[in-house]
């Protein structure tokens, strides 16, 4: 009798083995097609753990860290054309662009192009990996704004990418279409952010069958000029700034400064929509005071229960 219930055991743990091994190969060898955006990042700028941080919410990671917190980034990818763009040039920039290679399924290091939004550090200093100290790649397409464009063109160590030809930059212009293949355009538009040294951006990116916005800096959802209610109705999917959750995060800073939405302001915005247009927002770029960086939060719990999303890193979404 013990030995017949030994060999029900092995031949359950077999096929459950099996099972699992069949879901894996097929996983990996999964066909790929169309235009698919993937989340390379989600958090804030300084990333997390945050330097200088000694709350609770840091201190754990940096004795054991969490290598799916990174800066906030996505990867688009027209696998029918064999084209990638990245968008935003993180502090994590080495990572991200290794794994975008790898959806990608390229020979090739470097994307097609790279989309910037602003000049603040976790949007664009990951081009320092592009110079001679690092990769000293060539011709790297960089798309940027006016003021963009000529910010790192005229102050170094920027100037040196474009100098040594490590970088391109492409001047795009506000609500301009950058057709990028046949199945995959962009379209940039002007939000209110604090530009120092830029103007700010946001994306809509256009596949073939589905489009995305992506907004991760914006100040105060009313200084837009548009609103951001009809702009998610225009998309199936967004990809909006929920850097704070709410006020208690920042209490030891001036607001005025970094005066991005709450989360809590943008849920109360959005409550009345129906439930098929609050699926489609899908907040991200969350500081390492988030609560919603922990899937255990109540937070977090709430958010979802209210029919929104929270950005996942490695997730995949077909355009």
């Amino acid at each position: 009798m013990k030995t017949k219930g030994c060999l029900l055991l092995f031949v359950f743990f077999a096929v459950a083995c099996s099972k699992k091994e069949k879901k894996e190969v097929f996983n990996a060898s999964a066909p790929k097609s169309g235009v698919s955006l993937y989340i390379l990042g989600t958090a804030q700028d300084g990333g997390s753990p945050h330097i200088g941080c000694k709350k609770e919410c840091c201190s754990i990671l940096f004795k054991n860290p969490d290598h799916e917190r990174k800066v906030v980034s996505l990867g688009v990818v027209d696998h029918e054309n064999s084209k990638s763009f990245l968008f935003e040039a993180t502090p994590d920039m080495p990572s991200q662009l290794k794994l975008l290679k790898e959806l990608s399924e390229k020979d090739e290091e470097t994307p097609d192009g790279i989309f910037l939004t602003h000049a603040h550090i976790g949007h664009y200093t990951g081009l320092m990996y592009l110079g001679r100290e690092a990769m000293g790649a060539q011709a790297v397409s960089v798309y940027a704004m006016p003021k963009m464009k000529s910010f790192i063109e005229n102050n170094g160590p920027w100037n040196q990418l474009v100098t040594l030809k490590n970088i391109l930059v492409k001047e795009i212009e506000n609500e301009k279409k950058v057709q990028l293949t046949p199945n995959l355009s962009v379209i940039p538009f002007t939000v209110p952010h604090r530009d120092e040294y830029s103007e700010t951006v946001g994306y809509k990116i256009i596949g073939g069958n589905k489009s995305a916005l992506f907004i991760p800096d914006i100040d105060k959802w009313s200084k837009w000029e548009k609103s951001i209610i009809e702009e998610v109705r225009k998309v199936d999917f967004a990809f909006l700034d929920a850097t704070f959750y709410d006020g208690k995060e920042i209490n030891n800073r001036d607001i005025s400064e970094i005066p991005h939405p709450f989360v809590i302001e943008s849920t109360t915005l959005f409550e009345k929509l129906p439930d098929t247009e609050k699926a489609k927002i899908h907040f991200i770029h969350f500081n390492h005071t988030n609560p919603l960086l922990n899937e255990n939060s109540d937070e977090f719990k709430r958010v979802v229960k209210q029919g929104f999303n929270i950005t996942q890193f490695n997730k995949k979404i077909d355009l």
